[in-house]
């Protein structure tokens, strides 16, 4: 293609982007992350992965984007918010993390990427991709800054300037080269540290990184063992992932709600009081959540989250 055509295509995909539905689009050019290798490193050699093990395999692998996709020349990173506006309604009940309130935000996303990779292909039958969301070994975080989404918050959550933070990345790898965003070199945050103060157990490091192993949302949806006993007192009532670091983040107050509606909580749910959550049970479980990111845990390993969330201090 010549730069012309590079640059039409290029538009043509940021507009075909925000008719899905999609917040945010921007393009970055395939390269090896190796200047994100001794960031990666560091954070594995303390540990701070708990027992996501397999974030700290082949980290040379992961920051190549061609091991994922041979042939890749560009990434096309979204971002989709999820800033629900139905919340929990009772006093007192087990909280769940936004993320988690609708659809499996994977399923949605990947769906939305794979009909901008046809849209793609109309206009250059020589393209080719793959959607990843969440699940491939692939960095998103710098991949999202390199596309000039946004900055890395000190709580280790991309932000942007009008969407906030509460957005969901997904990312197309394509085979043909497109026009390039610049990353994003602006940090915002200056000197606040709301979220970092906020952190009910002390889990945002100072460098921008997260200790999983006290991480309240590892600990409620990755973690397959007991919660720590001096975590549980610090839960409140978080029973699948944890919002506080983005709730008190300045960027946040004036982002404006989501316009998926797959990320809207039900009103079923939003309506279950403590009672009702107590005696969920497995059918009603797997009724009420089916379809969902909460399907990623267990009915067993849910309840146990209940059970200690709704634990009366001593």
């Amino acid at each position: 293609m010549t730069d012309f055509e590079k640059g039409r295509l290029t538009v043509l995909i940021k507009e075909k982007a925000r008719e899905l539905g999609f917040d945010l689009c921007g393009i970055a050019k395939a390269r090896i992350l190796t200047d994100y290798k001794p960031f990666m490193n560091a954070w594995c050699e303390a540990g701070m992965n708990g027992q996501m093990v397999y974030i700290c395999r082949d980290i040379e692998k992961r920051l190549d984007p061609a091991n994922l996709f041979p042939g890749v020349k560009s990434l096309v990173v979204t971002g989709l918010s999820y800033k629900s506006e139905i919340k929990q309604k009772h006093p007192g009940v087990p909280l769940l993390s936004r993320y988690a309130y609708g659809e499996d935000y994977h399923k949605v996303i990947t769906g939305k990427l794979e009909n901008l990779l046809a849209f793609i292909k109309r206009f250059n039958s020589d393209a080719d991709g793959r959607a990843v969301v969440d699940s491939a070994p692939i960095p998103e975080k710098p991949w999202a800054k390199e596309a000039g989404l946004g900055w890395r918050g000190r709580h280790s959550i991309m932000i942007n300037k009008k969407t906030g933070s509460f957005f969901f990345i997904g990312i197309l790898l394509l085979n043909i080269e497109l026009s390039y965003d610049d990353p994003y070199e602006e940090d915002h945050c200056g000197d606040c540290r709301l979220c970092i103060d906020s952190c009910p157990t002390g889990a945002i490091n100072e460098n921008r990184t997260i200790d999983a192993r006290k991480c309240i949302a590892n600990l409620t949806i990755e973690n397959r063992g007991p919660v720590p006993e001096e975590i549980i007192p610090k839960l409140g009532r978080r029973v699948y992932g944890c919002d506080r670091c983005q709730e008190v983040c300045p960027w946040n107050r004036e982002a404006g709600p989501a316009r998926t509606p797959e990320f809207t909580l039900s009103e079923k749910i939003a309506g279950m009081d403590v009672e009702e959550w107590k005696s969920l049970t497995q059918a009603k479980f797997t009724s009420f959540f089916k379809g969902s990111a909460i399907e990623r845990v267990k009915y067993q390993q849910f309840m146990r989250n209940v059970d200690i969330a709704l634990k009366p201090a001593d």
